[in-house]
């Protein structure tokens, strides 16, 4: 219990680099191994994009009190994300040799999660570092909305996983409600 504690409080030193991709920006296209409900799946940025909206949210390390909160939270949320035409795409460089468990077991299979290669993690500035700025082997907690067109809508990068769900939701409501024909 104690290294866990101490594992706990050495990760919520640890900082966010700020993303540097903002709205307005296009988002870089990827495909990338992953699971989807416990079965490998390929995720593709590009065909997600055909179908509407996308969140695609980086997390540290499945299998974390945090970011097993957040999958539980965005797999509860899955169906007010469908209903505003958009899907859901989870992301993390940390223990990716867990995906397959993670995607079944806390997205409730839902929704797929994807290992961030490095050249996606540098693509989208999603590096966690030390408060000394030293780079860490997984990737900050940070969600994007990702437009139909590749451009980003909305951007938020915080360690909490409190708001990512709420705010990234808000964001493809908006952009529904700006967009409907």
């Amino acid at each position: 219990m104690r290294k866990l504690l101490i594992a706990a409080a050495a990760l919520s030193l640890a900082v966010p680099a700020m993303a540097t991709l903002k709205p307005g920006q296009r988002a870089p296209d990827f495909t990338a191994p992953g699971a989807m409900a416990g079965k490998p799946f390929t995720v593709d940025l590009k065909a997600a994009l055909k179908k509407g909206p996308v969140v695609l949210y980086f997390f540290p390390a499945a299998f974390t009190e945090g970011c097993n909160a957040e999958a539980h939270a965005f797999a509860e949320a899955l169906p007010d994300f469908q209903k505003a035409g958009a899907s859901v795409i989870g992301m993390t460089a940390g223990n990716i040799d867990k995906l397959e468990a993670f995607s079944a077991e806390k997205c409730a299979g839902k929704f797929a999660v994807a290992a961030a290669s490095p050249e996606i993690v540098k693509a989208y500035d999603v590096q966690l570092t030390r408060p000394d700025g030293t780079a860490t082997k997984i990737t900050s907690r940070t969600s994007y909305v990702i437009a139909p067109d590749g451009k980003l809508l909305f951007v938020h990068s915080d360690m909490s996983p409190a708001g990512h769900i709420r705010l990234s939701l808000e964001a493809v409501q908006k952009y529904r409600a700006a967009h409907r024909h």
